[in-house]
């Protein structure tokens, strides 16, 4: 080892051949400790070998730094977030090529005990899935112990929370002295919007005389930083159009929109001011407690007993499968199809009848 005194801290140099063979001079400081100094070298050293006869918490930052490249900030976050607190604190010190179905389910059964729901469960134990299927697909593991073990949770919790179009309504009131915030809830409800697409929308995006809405990018603030992105998959990219009433709110909003260019944001706010006042509504109008999400189930719980098809109703949504709208709002279709039937048992009648 190579750790030495730095004043009052430590510091380790040494060389290092990189994935190419070249030699490579590392110099860090700032340690408490020797041991401290020699644990990074070591860690370190064991990343750059890029091999299984490495330990999980070094793989997963080999991991880290694949995916950074790949996946959104956002998402990136909410994986390492995730991966941090729920799965290295159990494997980081077994080798990865060590690592059996049994300590999966041994793991599994730990987190099962701590009371998370049935869809935070299925949420871990995927983020550990995909570690081990980068192993596989990149790093010539064997197999994938996770599949072995079986899986925990459920994709989704069961039936949505929504508003009905009156609870809508009446929550609309409360934020009848704002007009920003209103047309903002006008859109999330009568279209579907994700939060993100709504705080992305700019003037240019809104054709008042076609009745449409061109959803193309989507918004989040990160850490003071606003950030826009595409949206969430290729089939979120789409063109909604609107109910006149609709049409004639976004005229009258927009009219007093004066000096925005046509490329700014038309919402200035964040989706932590929607939250806000989402709760605040909650409490002033009496209505039931949802979520900001929920909006988007509201709207398309109003398609299904509207009639509409499952197909329509994922391309208006932006769903990249039908199977996520089928999944998602299952539980609303049993009535239709009760209905369907009635109407099919009238028809039969009539035809008998002539």
């Amino acid at each position: 080892m190579s750790a030495t005194r730095d004043g009052k801290m430590w510091r380790c140099q040494f060389y290092y051949k990189d994935w190419q063979g070249v030699s490579h001079k590392k110099n860090k400081r700032g340690f408490k400790t020797k041991a401290e100094a020699e644990q990074w070298e070591r860690d370190f050293l064991q990343q750059q070998q890029r091999n299984l006869d490495i330990n999980f918490e070094n793989f997963v930052q080999i991991y880290y730094e694949d995916m950074e490249h790949r996946l959104r900030e956002n998402t990136m976050r909410t994986k390492k977030f995730i991966i941090d607190l729920k799965i290295i604190p159990y494997f980081k010190k077994k080798n990865m090529n060590e690592i059996k179905a049994s300590d999966i389910r041994a793991w599994q059964n730990a987190l099962m005990k701590k009371g998370y729901s049935e869809t935070y469960l299925k949420t871990v134990n995927n983020q550990l899935s995909a570690i081990f299927n980068y192993a596989v697909r990149y790093y010539d593991l064997k197999d994938n112990p996770c599949r072995k073990a079986g899986s925990i949770g459920k994709s989704h919790a069961g039936e949505k929370e929504f508003w009905t179009k009156q609870e809508f309504k009446q929550f609309l009131v409360t934020v009848e002295n704002k007009p920003e915030t209103k047309v903002a809830f006008l859109i999330l409800y009568w279209t579907g919007m994700r939060i993100g697409e709504l705080l992305a929308i700019t003037y240019n995006d809104i054709d008042l005389e076609k009745r449409t809405i061109s959803v193309n990018k989507s918004y989040q603030r990160i850490e003071g930083r606003d950030i826009i992105t595409p949206p969430k998959t290729p089939k979120s990219k789409r063109i909604i159009t609107i109910p006149p009433f609709l049409a004639e709110e976004l005229k009258e909003y927009t009219s007093h929109l004066y000096g925005i260019m046509a490329d700014e944001r038309m919402f200035r706010f964040t989706k932590s001011y929607m939250e806000h006042e989402i709760i605040r509504g909650i409490k002033a109008s009496g209505v039931k407690r949802i979520r900001l999400h929920d909006i988007r189930h509201s709207h398309a719980s109003l398609l299904v007993e509207m009639g509409f098809t499952p197909l329509a109703i994922a391309e208006r949504l932006g769903h990249e499968k039908i199977e996520t709208t089928l999944n998602t709002y299952s539980h609303l279709y049993p009535n239709k199809q009760g209905e369907l039937a009635d109407k099919l048992e009238m028809e039969n009648s009539r035809e008998e009848e002539e």
